[in-house]
């Protein structure tokens, strides 16, 4: 089959690798798009370094990266009771990686049925991004109606999802993003939106329940100094940050970690996990329409490394997807 290889870090080549074959509790699924995350570019890169400690020391252990799949399911393993073959899924592979590729083998457990009002290509743009948003907003901050949400990041691809599903929970938005994406954050349901190359949100005053920080451009003391007295700080690393893997979103990350037991307000550090429960309620989600997935630029499967190059260097908005 198709697929985008690596046998080194920092390098990805468009070639061919065996058809996976379905474990007892897996199906083969026919991958019809697949989409890009930061995740892909700092596993590519093998960054940060403490990470090969486990992608693998010298060389990836992993030769195909990607997370994000939506396509057929050709065949299912017999402890299988989901799926048969037909079935259009989509999904989020975490750390087992491979969507790059014309077939994948999924845990069961890591897909669901895709949305009816979606494309492939829509739906490829969904798990990770949505799934990181949904968590946090419903998971970990437990927004509730009436409540003050800023989303710093907003035109990113969990920046998109997280202004729609904060819409959806009944929350009052503020999004922050730079002028050109003003009026496509404005347009997915944000109350406010602040044009960053304008104004410093972390000095006008305002206060809010939540901030869920996707880019890491401020320190911890000026975002902490945005919350309300009970209120959350949440972070990400879902942003993307150009020059390297210890600035930005990751370097926050970090500090936040660190920090947080001593810090006056609360700070969480957020990371997602693949569910099939929560890919489940995404769909109901998206197909009542309160959800809806953005993409800025499709991609053929041999231009993958030009895809992720796209997203890590010039600042994407909302997702990039990989058509096979």
């Amino acid at each position: 089959m198709k697929a985008i290889v690596q046998d080194r870090y920092g390098v990805l080549e468009f070639g061919t690798a065996d058809v996976p074959v379905a474990g007892d509790g897996e199906v083969l699924v026919e991958v019809r798009a697949c989409s890009v995350n930061a995740w892909d570019w700092h596993v590519m890169r093998g960054d940060p370094y403490l990470a090969r400690l486990t992608m693998g020391i010298r060389r990836p252990k992993r030769r195909i990266r990607g997370r994000d799949f939506a396509g057929t399911v050709t065949a299912v393993g017999r402890n299988v009771t989901r799926f048969r073959p037909g079935d259009e899924v989509y999904g989020d592979l975490g750390r087992l990686e491979g969507a790059f590729a014309e077939y994948v083998a999924v845990p069961e457990g890591q897909a669901d049925r895709k949305p009816v009002n979606l494309t492939f290509e829509e739906a490829a743009a969904v798990p990770l991004a949505a799934n990181t948003a949904l968590m946090g907003l419903r998971d970990v901050a437990k927004v509730e109606p009436g409540q003050r949400v800023l989303i710093n990041g907003a035109s990113g691809g969990v920046g998109t999802f997280a202004v729609q599903l904060a819409k959806s929970f009944g929350t009052t938005v503020t999004a922050v993003c730079s002028t050109r994406n003003v009026e496509m954050v404005r347009n997915l349901g944000a109350d406010h939106v602040v044009d960053y190359t304008q104004q410093d949100f972390t000095r006008a005053g305002e206060r809010y329940d939540v901030v869920f920080d996707l880019v890491g451009n401020h320190s911890l003391r000026s975002l902490r100094r945005v919350l309300t007295p009970s209120g959350l700080l949440m972070i990400a690393g879902g942003g993307v940050s150009r020059g390297g893997s210890l600035l930005g979103p990751i370097g926050l990350v970090i500090r936040a970690k660190l920090l947080a037991p001593f810090t006056g307000r609360r700070v969480v550090v957020h990371s997602e996990r693949p569910s099939s429960t929560n890919l489940a309620a995404l769909r109901e989600l998206i197909e009542s329409g309160q959800v809806t997935p953005v993409i800025d630029r499709t991609y053929p499967l041999s231009e993958t490394v030009s895809a992720i190059d796209y997203v890590e260097i010039e600042h994407a908005r909302a997702k990039v997807v990989i058509s096979v």
